[in-house]
């Protein structure tokens, strides 16, 4: 999808959320309990899930994994639902124009939205939860918390 419209300096984010997403996939840092409460100040209901036919692939530089296509694997994450539609936008702001927001089928027979990485840089390994918990989780939810306030500024005038 085309996330951004040129708007002379500014760029505007399109409304990825047109279509009222009910359920998120997530697969990499917002699995964290203290990622989401610094980013939405709550943790949503959630459950475990897969994503079949995809990988939470590692990237260089990052500390943060992207969903790739990998026909032979599969995603593990949660299932986040019940989420206001002020979550989706801080969520939706958070996740940059790297990431499309897509439809998946999971293994449990239902349908989620998920952040699908569209940027390069992936590596040939998977993304390491727990490596990303013991070694950037802290500094990494501080931060969530630092920039939460201005998502939710941008969120709500959608701009991203």
């Amino acid at each position: 999808m085309g996330d951004t419209i040129p708007t002379g300096a500014d760029r505007v984010r399109a409304n990825r959320l047109v279509d009222g997403p009910l359920a998120l996939f997530v697969y990499g840092t917002l699995q964290f309990e203290a990622v989401l409460t610094g980013l939405v100040g709550r943790i949503p209901d959630h459950r475990p899930a897969t994503a079949p036919g995809w990988r939470a692939a590692a990237l260089d530089a990052r500390v943060y994994p992207g969903l790739v296509p990998a026909p032979a694997s599969e995603a593990h994450g949660l299932l986040l639902t019940g989420m206001s539609e002020r979550e989706w936008r801080i969520l939706d702001t958070f996740e940059d124009d790297q990431y499309d927001l897509r439809r998946l089928d999971l293994a449990c027979g239902s349908a989620a939205w998920a952040y699908v990485w569209q940027g390069g840089d992936v590596r040939a390994e998977d993304w390491d939860a727990r490596d990303f918990q013991d070694r950037h989780l802290q500094d990494y939810a501080a931060r969530c918390a630092r920039i939460a306030p201005a998502l939710e500024a941008k969120a709500s005038t959608g701009r991203g």
